[in-house]
């Protein structure tokens, strides 16, 4: 008899079911992206990280609140450096030349997104840290490389996740009857903080969220799919790592992609968005002759 050379992580089923009618908007860490790209490869309707990736759970929330007031982001938003104009709000992938172009961008998203999450019926969140970088008290969603001595760095507490997070819950639920919330923490490492940082900062992500799973205190389903621990439990081997060793390999998110479609869709639909990636895939070959 064989040895299990594994520790199998034991994903349950989940209450519902997405199929090609689920509008799903995706927000958080570039592992959202991720998990995003293989939904839009399968021709599902998710909207991806509309403020480009967002790492704590504070940018995360205030994205979201942004979304459902179809807020717009000013001048007052913004930040020249090195040639460039930035958003306090948005990864740099937002950034032009010029501030009317970094609004446009923004904003076009904005509304967009807006429209995609009041059609939506789940909402996909990834938390990636629990450091953040605070400029004049307030949690930015990206620092752009500017002086470190106009930030202060810190980590959010468990108590102060579940704080944002609880109230904006129940707003959501409130505002869009039908939707549905699942949580995940990025398996991508941060190691600027050391191993013990990084365990920490995940330590405080896991534990607020499981403050923020069903309760008598909000009526919006929330759920949790442990895509963290399919990657740093299970797989656990650096060969399911990049080589800086803190990324996960596209064979490990595809691990995770199958675990997380067999937890959350039907054969048949498993089947089709197969069927469709393999259909993407053949489009762009470029023959040799």
């Amino acid at each position: 008899m064989m040895p299990n050379l594994t520790t199998p992580v034991i994903v349950p089923q989940m209450p519902f079911k997405i199929d090609y009618s689920t509008g799903i908007v995706s927000l958080g860490s570039c592992f959202a992206d991720e998990i995003g790209e293989r939904l839009q490869e399968g021709d599902f309707h998710v909207d991806m990280n509309p403020f480009g990736a967002l790492y704590n759970p504070a940018s995360i929330a205030a994205a979201v609140r942004r979304l459902m007031e179809d807020r717009e982001i000013g001048m007052d938003d913004l930040v020249q450096h090195e040639g460039l104009w930035h958003s306090w709000h948005h990864h740099g992938c937002f950034s032009h030349s010029t501030a009317e172009e970094t609004l446009a961008a923004c904003n076009s998203r904005i509304h967009q997104a807006h429209q995609a999450i009041k059609e939506a019926s789940l909402l996909m969140v990834t938390f990636g840290t629990a450091w953040v970088f605070e400029r004049e008290g307030e949690i930015v969603a990206n620092c752009h490389k500017l002086p470190p001595q106009m930030f202060v760095r810190r980590r959010m507490t468990v108590e102060e996740i579940v704080a944002l997070w609880q109230p904006l819950l129940q707003e959501l639920a409130a505002y869009y009857p039908g939707l549905k919330v699942l949580f995940t923490v990025s398996p991508i490492r941060h190691m600027a903080d050391g191993a013990h940082g990084n365990q920490l900062s995940k330590s405080t992500l896991l534990l607020a969220i499981d403050q923020l799973l069903p309760t008598a205190h909000c009526s919006l389903p929330t759920y949790y799919f442990p895509s963290y621990e399919i990657v740093l439990d299970e797989l656990r081997d650096y060969r399911f790592f990049d080589e800086k060793m803190t990324h996960p390999t596209p064979l490990a998110v595809d691990i995770v992609w199958d675990r997380f479609q067999r937890a959350t869709m039907l054969p048949a639909i498993r089947e089709q968005a197969h069927f469709n990636a393999k259909q993407h895939k053949r489009e762009r070959h470029i023959p040799l002759h």
